[in-house]
């Protein structure tokens, strides 16, 4: 896809990963819709790249419901959706969780994507073109103590983004699910907080199977993606054996179902 006068929407623009995006997206001369809580902080980020701010919080159903909508009346034709947004990895035993925080973690991490891209494509169909990427983790590859919603939030989007990806075959919308470890951002804040959890990080860092990736280097990879139309974007790129692995199985379906018509006529 040639990006140039394209407009991205990029939820969790406010920081982070998601203002690494903006600010690379824009540079390739797309008109980038921020969309977070913080309002003041994605106004000024959208006006120093010429692009849009629309506050909305993803944890509100009632805000998520009308949120396509209201970005393109306001600003205009979403061509690319990146939804970024997620809750941190807050580690703890499980069980000590609140059912608000639980309803939080689903609805941010899972709930709103899926919906974000429901609204999303039947309007990228009637322009003929779009694409969608979903940033996931590779703790849905493999769940560390302390992480039993994370983990299970980032398995399901990866698992609805292959899902979407079934539907959307021999459409012309294309989508790029995105698999990260530690990228260095407020997020990794909390994970030093419980023992476990730490401990589980520690050691992968030791066994030299994670290591601390740029928001940058993850940004560009990602606008490459875009543009090229490529499925996956990986990092660290040395523990790329575990969603390889996860990904086998879909891949194995992909081929069982060859000559399947993706879509009732």
């Amino acid at each position: 896809m040639e990006l140039r006068g394209r407009r991205v929407l990029i939820t969790g623009a406010s920081r982070g990963i998601g203002e690494a995006l903006a600010r690379r997206f824009a540079t390739e001369g797309a008109q980038v819709a921020l969309v977070a809580r913080s309002s003041g902080a994605i106004e000024k980020l959208a006006a120093d790249l010429g692009g849009t701010a629309h506050p909305a919080d993803l944890a509100d159903a009632a805000q998520v419901a009308t949120l396509i909508g209201r970005v393109e009346d306001e600003a205009g034709p979403v061509d690319v959706l990146v939804n970024n947004a997620g809750i941190a990895p807050t580690s703890g035993a499980f069980q000590d969780w609140s059912p608000e925080a639980v309803e939080e973690i689903y609805r941010v991490n899972v709930v709103s994507p899926a919906e974000l891209c429901r609204q999303a494509v039947p309007r990228m169909l009637r322009r003929n073109g779009g694409h969608i990427v979903n940033v996931s983790s590779l703790a849905g590859c493999g769940a560390f103590p302390g992480l039993a919603a994370y983990s299970s939030t980032k398995a399901a989007l990866s698992q609805f983004t292959a899902g979407l990806r079934a539907d959307l075959k021999g459409l012309p919308i294309s989508t790029t699910l995105v698999e990260l470890g530690p990228i260095p951002t407020e997020m990794l804040d909390s994970v030093d907080e419980y023992k476990p959890t730490a401990d589980s990080f520690k050691r992968f860092y030791r066994l030299q199977l994670l290591t601390d990736v740029t928001r940058e280097t993850v940004a560009d990879d990602v606008v490459d993606a875009v543009r090229r139309g490529r499925r996956h974007v990986r990092h660290p790129k040395r523990a790329a054996l575990f969603p390889l692995l996860t990904e086998a199985p879909r891949r194995t379906v992909e081929l069982f179902l060859a000559g399947v018509q993706p879509r009732a006529k």
